[in-house]
């Protein structure tokens, strides 16, 4: 199963990346986060229909942990073929708003 990260998801990861290494000055911490993800990522290829139902904008949103940073979920689709990470974000943020407002481009 082929894996998307929209530009969204890209930039989540970026910005989560960054965090860790640049405002906590936290390299060690920054690899494990990517290593979780990328891991996490591969949980989700495996067994796309484990993650739990989100209700959304978005039909069939699901959510999955990050593992080691259970407070980052992974949002994503599972599309036939393929799974598409629309968000990662962390749970003190705003979700809701946030992927009210997503839109997943179904081309």
């Amino acid at each position: 199963m082929k894996v998307q990260l929209s530009p969204r998801a890209e930039a989540d990861l970026i910005r989560q990346f960054r965090y860790y290494l640049v405002d906590h000055d936290a390299p060690t911490v920054a690899v494990r986060f990517r290593e979780s993800l990328i891991a996490s990522i591969e949980q989700l290829r495996a067994y796309p229909e484990m993650g739990t139902k989100f209700a959304g904008s978005i039909s069939g949103l699901r959510s999955w942990p990050v593992k080691g940073f259970e407070a980052i979920r992974i949002y994503y689709v599972n599309n036939p073929g393929h799974l598409v990470v629309v968000r990662i974000l962390h749970g003190k943020r705003s979700i809701r708003q946030i992927l009210k407002r997503e839109k997943l481009d179904e081309s």
